[in-house]
């Protein structure tokens, strides 16, 4: 009888610590997945947020110019090159946003009045600074239509 109770004993000691590591691995499992996926929200409220900015923005230039029949600048594309670098979605989109904000400016305003020189000389060789690392761009072509089109090269300057 005394043999039996404690052999009884252990099955449910083993039981319940089995049953308590399951949770604890169970948990630790769904935070990670969930942080995850958080994280992946975040990216793209952020990429969304920028694109409602960016968006309002024209629409109000285009607003302001729309009683003028004259070939004006409508959007501003940006085209990004990393060539080997790694970057973090969210080091990419404000780069972008960045660059777009030196640009807004622009939109509305009629295309023959825009100097391309100097809005490439703008960003060219400008050094953007962010929480843990510094991007120095460098415009490799525009081409200024009723969209200005900006290729650019993004070279990693250092991580901290």
């Amino acid at each position: 009888m005394g043999k039996l109770k404690e052999s009884c004993l252990k099955f449910i000691f083993c039981f319940i610590a089995g049953l308590l590591w399951g949770v604890l691995i169970g948990s630790v499992i769904m935070s990670i997945l969930v942080s995850y996926r958080m994280d992946l929200f975040y990216e793209e409220i952020a990429y969304l947020k920028n694109t409602i900015v960016d968006k309002n923005e024209k629409l109000e230039k285009l607003e302001k110019s729309i009683n003028n029949y004259n070939f004006i600048l409508k959007d501003i594309e940006i085209i990004l090159d990393f060539g080997e670098v790694q970057i973090s979605q969210i080091d990419n989109i404000e780069i972008e946003k960045v660059i777009k904000e030196k640009f807004n400016s622009s939109i509305g305003k009629e295309v023959k009045n825009l100097d391309a020189e100097i809005l490439e000389q703008v960003i060219d060789n400008r050094i953007l600074k962010f929480d843990d690392a510094e991007y120095k761009l460098n415009v490799i072509k525009l081409v200024l239509t009723d969209i200005l089109k900006l290729w650019i090269e993004v070279e990693l300057i250092t991580i901290q």
